[in-house]
């Protein structure tokens, strides 16, 4: 098994949500690979409009028919129980259980995804098929957890880099048993995360695994001045489904982040959406306070699936493939990123003599030579410290790495500087 999927499947069983002992457990799985800082909020704390909620932890609950027989189970699947619901003991008819049972009526053999972290409530999700084989009852019902004084839970991974500027990957640590979302988008971050250790890097990286929404904001709240430090950022998720990759770009709609992925994907089959105030934490880094450029990167988006928020959201549903390939997507942007540069041509009036100072021969051997002169031509051209090398790829046609390198055979040369 390879090991992301190993990954996924290892972090599937734990009972998730936006606090508690299960996000706790699945952020010391994410740091036996990458070590990370954890932070605790305590419950109260305001955060930006929001406060920190109680703390959740679940033990336990069920459903039983008259003859013991556990029909709806949290044991089988952590599905079953409505996120955040508060303890229950009693027994009941179908008629007042009712009200409590939430089910597909369109996909009548899968169990959905429910929560209610902010009102005090209880319920359970099962299949339409089990309701339909319910009979009037009395059923006994239980809910052994508890919601207390206690603390919201993140982690960070921080790669340093020669700059203080950061780029920030996102991710969502909070969902109970759903391997696309956001498992699979944990897997990619935390192998990019050692993929991008192996090498000095130009930008300090900054991986944020946190609870949806509430996990954002609170670290927004307690690191205003870091947001500060943000280039460019991705929120990572639904990383592993068979869809093409989806990039959101961020509200600015122009950020480099936003011409970078575009760049990397438009050889590739992919999707380019705006901006919208709906879907994941990107819709935080971007509120109009902060408007960090953060997009959102993702296979097919939240909700565009049948598997999304139910139990067909299994191990079974990501590939390896899917998860590889949006793991190389986020390599070769981020390479572009670190090596993005504006320049000054510092022999402008006219062109220079380029034979003299080695550089055709410096090319020798190499099958796309012409390329590459072409590409020292369009960058001596170009760089008049208004053009990126991404500028001058995309206007000259030029792949991105051949213009990287000749800018750099040029700075070495003394024809170009920084």
């Amino acid at each position: 098994m390879s090991e992301m999927h190993a990954l996924v499947r290892r972090l599937y069983p734990l009972c998730r949500s936006i606090t508690g002992s299960g996000l706790r457990r699945t952020l010391e799985v994410i740091g036996e690979s990458i070590p990370l800082e954890i932070s605790e909020v305590p419950t109260g704390t305001p955060v930006l409009d929001w406060t920190i909620p109680k703390e959740w932890n679940i033990r336990d609950a069920y459903i039983k028919d008259s003859s013991g027989t556990r029909i709806v189970d949290f044991a089988a699947s952590n599905l079953h129980v409505v996120g955040y619901s508060v303890p229950v003991s009693a027994t009941m008819t179908l008629e007042e259980l009712r009200p409590h049972l939430h089910t597909l009526p369109g996909q009548p053999g899968l169990v959905p995804y429910r929560t209610s972290y902010y009102a005090e409530t209880w319920g359970f999700c099962l299949s339409e098929d089990t309701l339909a084989g319910m009979g009037p009852g009395p059923y006994e019902v239980r809910v052994d957890s508890s919601l207390a004084d206690g603390h919201l839970t993140y982690g960070e991974h921080v790669i340093p880099g020669r700059s203080a500027e950061e780029v920030l990957v996102s991710c969502h640590v909070c969902h109970p048993s759903l391997a696309n979302d956001n498992l699979a988008g944990v897997a990619v971050a935390t192998r990019l995360a050692r993929l991008l250790a192996r090498e000095e890097r130009h930008y300090t990286y900054r991986f944020l695994f946190a609870p949806g929404t509430i996990g954002s904001i609170a670290w927004l709240a307690r690191n205003r001045d870091r947001a500060g430090r943000i280039r460019h950022g991705i929120v990572l998720a639904c990383a592993g489904d068979r869809g093409p990759i989806t990039y959101k770009r961020s509200r600015r709609g122009d950020a480099e982040i936003d011409r970078v992925l575009a760049h990397v994907l438009r050889d590739r089959p992919h999707t380019l959406v705006d901006f919208s105030p709906y879907g994941y934490d990107e819709r935080q880094y971007c509120s109009p306070g902060f408007d960090l450029p953060v997009g959102c990167l993702t296979r097919t988006p939240y909700a565009g699936y049948p598997e999304y928020h139910t139990s067909a959201d299994d191990p079974d549903f990501v590939t390896e493939e899917a998860m590889l390939d949006t793991l190389d997507t986020c390599v070769r942007a981020f390479e572009v990123l670190e090596r993005n540069r504006t320049y000054v041509n510092l022999s402008p009036y006219g062109e220079p003599q380029l034979g003299r100072r080695g550089l055709y021969e410096s090319l020798g051997g190499r099958s796309d030579t012409k390329q590459a002169q072409m590409a020292m031509l369009w960058v001596l051209n170009q760089s008049d410290g208004a053009h990126s090398l991404l500028d001058i790829s995309e206007r000259s046609g030029l792949p991105f790495d051949v213009v990287a390198d000749a800018a750099q055979a040029l700075l070495v040369a003394g024809l170009v500087k920084e």
